[in-house]
């Protein structure tokens, strides 16, 4: 058996940090969106006509077929995460507690995530949500961003050559922690000072 997610109230006592954020269907950035995509669709009618728009419509939706296994996939590997990582353990190495080390551990795994988006921001999700703290996430999305080896092996050293694509993972390296440590700045002294 796993362990259990730690009690949120219990968290609060011990001054552990959680994300208290719940996520709505429909929000801001949603609306912004829609607005965005009314907007534009009126602006491809009055140049093109329907026909403009049905053309991308249906381009859209075949892109959106090919897309969504790969979004399926990735959030469920982020659920089987959450499902099977110990909360503990978790906590422990990435937590708020874990200091530098959580960083530096959130920075070698960012590194390592294979595949894209639709693998690398359902696993740091997961992570988040068993206990890692915004600063050792952050870290592991910036470093999946910035020096991540898949897209080094396949793409960067093929074009760019080794010298570039080791002094650009050198010069990266510090970055990650400099932007989980920021983050876990910014958590604490911002987002708990407004909590209840």
């Amino acid at each position: 058996m796993k362990d259990p997610a730690p009690d949120e109230d219990a968290a609060e006592a011990e001054g552990d940090p959680r994300p208290g954020h719940v996520r709505k269907p429909i929000g801001w950035s949603m609306i912004v969106i829609v607005v965005l995509v009314v907007v534009s669709a009126f602006l491809v009618y009055r140049r093109d006509g329907i026909d403009g728009v049905t053309a991308i419509l249906s381009h859209d939706l075949k892109l959106f077929g090919g897309i969504l296994p790969r979004v399926f996939a990735g959030c469920l590997l982020g659920a089987f995460i959450a499902e099977i990582l110990p909360h503990e353990k978790v906590s422990q190495s990435l937590g708020p507690r874990s200091g530098l080390k959580g960083l530096l551990i959130g920075t070698a795994f960012g590194a390592i995530i294979p595949g894209g988006p639709f693998t690398a921001y359902p696993v740091a999700s997961a992570l988040l949500s068993v206990g890692a703290d915004f600063g050792a996430t952050i870290a592991i999305v910036v470093s999946w961003t910035l020096i991540g080896y898949g897209r080094a092996v396949a793409w960067e050293l093929p074009i760019m050559g080794t010298d570039f694509t080791l002094w650009r993972i050198v010069i990266s390296l510090p970055l990650p922690i400099l932007a989980g440590a920021l983050g876990r700045f910014v958590y604490v002294r911002i987002y708990r000072k407004g909590a209840p």
